[in-house]
């Protein structure tokens, strides 16, 4: 059976190397997928991208993660980033290749056989103990690896997620919850992944696309979805899907619209 990206959920914030700092230091604004309505819209991504980081990371500064890097003990090694790019699932071994293509002899680079060596592992051999601070070096001085990070996000899960939300034809919302899904359990037709959990929606509601009703459909996606959090320990907690997507859908707000109140673990967020 193929390895299937499904990363725990994080609460670890940023401390040592001084995240407000280096935050600053970051442009604010993201570059949208397209320029059309929906999530690739700019502001509505960077709603998207804070509401994903309230669940990650405990924190709307979604910008302040670039530099984020830890095992966080869910068998996929060491996860990273703004979307949590993982040692042991390819995405992490796509990204630093895809930088070091852009900047040859970044201090990245000497980690690509080890990278390569522990995909599909929770292995740290050939990284620790210098990998993380070189991570960290290079979120706090590269442009091009924070770009590096949004593009690899964009390519692996935003544009996919989006696209395939587009063709079952639901909005700004459903775009999100697709977004969501795919950046925690990732692409693939293993039931506890993104197809697979809409494989399991589609059998109790049709998409818009097929005739069904919008927010029939994304009822239907969001249980799925809740039923695959719910196989995994590491994915029991589900107030990233029941206290803040279930409740924009309960709203009928299809369109993401701010403002936006919700809750994840028992923190209270707000975008107004």
């Amino acid at each position: 059976m193929p390895f299937f990206r499904r990363k725990a959920t994080r609460r670890t914030l940023l401390a040592a190397f001084g995240t407000a700092a280096i935050a600053s230091q970051w442009p604010s604004a993201d570059a949208a997928t397209s320029g059309g309505a929906g999530l690739d819209a700019p502001a509505k991504k960077d709603i998207a991208m804070r509401l994903v980081s309230s669940a990650e990371n405990s924190s709307l500064d979604w910008e302040a993660q670039y530099a984020y890097i830890e095992d966080i003990g869910d068998d996929r090694g060491y996860t990273g980033g703004i979307i949590g790019f993982c040692s042991g699932t390819s995405d992490m071994l796509a990204l630093v290749e895809l930088y070091t293509e852009r900047a040859p002899g970044n201090v990245l680079a000497a980690y690509l056989p080890a990278l390569r060596a522990v995909d599909g592992t929770d292995s740290h051999e050939g990284l620790a103990p210098g990998f993380p601070a070189a991570w960290r070096q290079a979120a706090r001085t590269s442009t091009a690896f924070r770009k590096a990070q949004r593009d690899e996000r964009d390519r692996g899960y935003f544009d996919p997620a989006v696209a395939r939300a587009k063709k079952d034809g639901v909005g700004t919302l459903g775009q999100f919850a697709y977004y969501d899904a795919m950046v925690m359990h990732g692409p693939g037709t293993d039931p506890l992944a993104f197809d697979g959990i809409r494989a399991r929606a589609r059998k109790h509601a049709a998409t818009p696309t097929d005739g069904g009703d919008e927010t029939t459909y994304l009822g239907a996606f969001l249980d799925a979805r809740v039923w695959a959090m719910r196989q995994e320990a590491a994915h029991s907690d589900v107030t990233r899907v029941e206290s803040a997507q279930r409740v924009f859908l309960k709203e009928g707000n299809l369109d993401l619209d701010a403002p936006l109140k919700w809750q994840v673990y028992g923190d209270s967020y707000e975008i107004g």
